[in-house]
């Protein structure tokens, strides 16, 4: 299933005078689209209760899609290291000059991976077009790094959002695998909630009010972190029976936590000197 929408993506851009512009075509959010138009199309997640996915997919299906979506996405990380690497060390750009460009371009792009991802996804070309898909992510998330990590405490900045990431995906994990609640309910919510988010990021990309920028990855912090909890109760309850899709859209979960986390530490305790 694919969804997108950024979190004012491309890696942030920085506003030289409001810091770092979280929701800037420099740092798109991207999400696979909604629970009813993404997977197999057959059935929308919320029209399913857990009790009939348990019984259409075996325990031990939904055991190896839930293994094999951690293992997955464990790998994705090394391409989006390396792409945030290298765009760091050149100091990667995309259209700086047009802010609003560069958000369209950046859609444009993420979503071109992810129908291609979602196209191939029973394939080993889907899993390829997933890694570069996480090159292109680390190389979009670059810009933001560099401007954290030219702070005097940047690498501790990136360390606490890596930090508190974890935390919450080990937390979000946890209550989707123990839980015995039905989460799809929530799946309406949150897609509203993410493109509330995308909309508020494309209007401050004109009007640059430092107050919804903060509001901005404040909420895109908490969808995303109850997105995380809804995407992997999709596998452990068998809504979701393809791990390709599974790691793709908990891998945007987590690329979306992580830089909004990023961009309020280096707001509220970047220092300068």
């Amino acid at each position: 299933r694919s969804k997108v929408a950024p979190v004012g993506w491309n890696a942030h851009s920085v506003n030289r005078n409001n810091g770092p512009d979280v929701y800037n075509p420099q740092r798109p959010i991207v999400r696979p689209w909604p629970p009813s138009l993404s997977g197999d199309h057959s059935m929308a997640i919320d029209q399913i209760s857990p009790q009939y996915q348990n019984t259409a997919v075996g325990t031990e299906t939904r055991n190896r899609v839930l293994r094999n979506t951690y293992g997955l996405l464990a790998l994705s990380m090394i391409p989006t290291v390396i792409g945030a690497w290298i765009g760091v060390a050149t100091r990667f750009t995309f259209f700086a000059g047009s802010p609003a460009i560069s958000f369209i371009a950046f859609l444009a792009i993420a979503w071109g991976f992810m129908f291609g991802i979602s196209r191939y996804r029973n394939s080993s070309a889907g899993i390829l077009l997933l890694l570069g898909f996480t090159f292109f992510m680390g190389l979009m998330l670059s810009r933001l790094l560099g401007f954290v990590l030219g702070m005097s405490n940047g690498a501790s900045l990136v360390m606490m959002a890596f930090g508190s990431t974890a935390v919450i995906f080990g937390a979000m994990a946890t209550i989707a695998t123990v839980s015995k609640r039905d989460f799809s309910g929530m799946g309406r919510w949150l897609f509203v909630g993410m493109i509330v988010i995308l909309l508020a990021a494309f209007a401050n990309i004109f009007l640059q009010i430092p107050a919804l920028m903060l509001t901005i990855s404040l909420l895109a912090t908490v969808v995303f972190s109850l997105f995380i909890l809804f995407d992997l109760n999709r596998v452990v309850t068998g809504g979701e029976t393809n791990y390709v899709m599974a790691t793709l859209s908990v891998y945007i979960n987590l690329y979306n936590v992580f830089s909004n986390l990023l961009a309020l530490f280096g707001i509220a305790g970047g220092n300068n000197d």
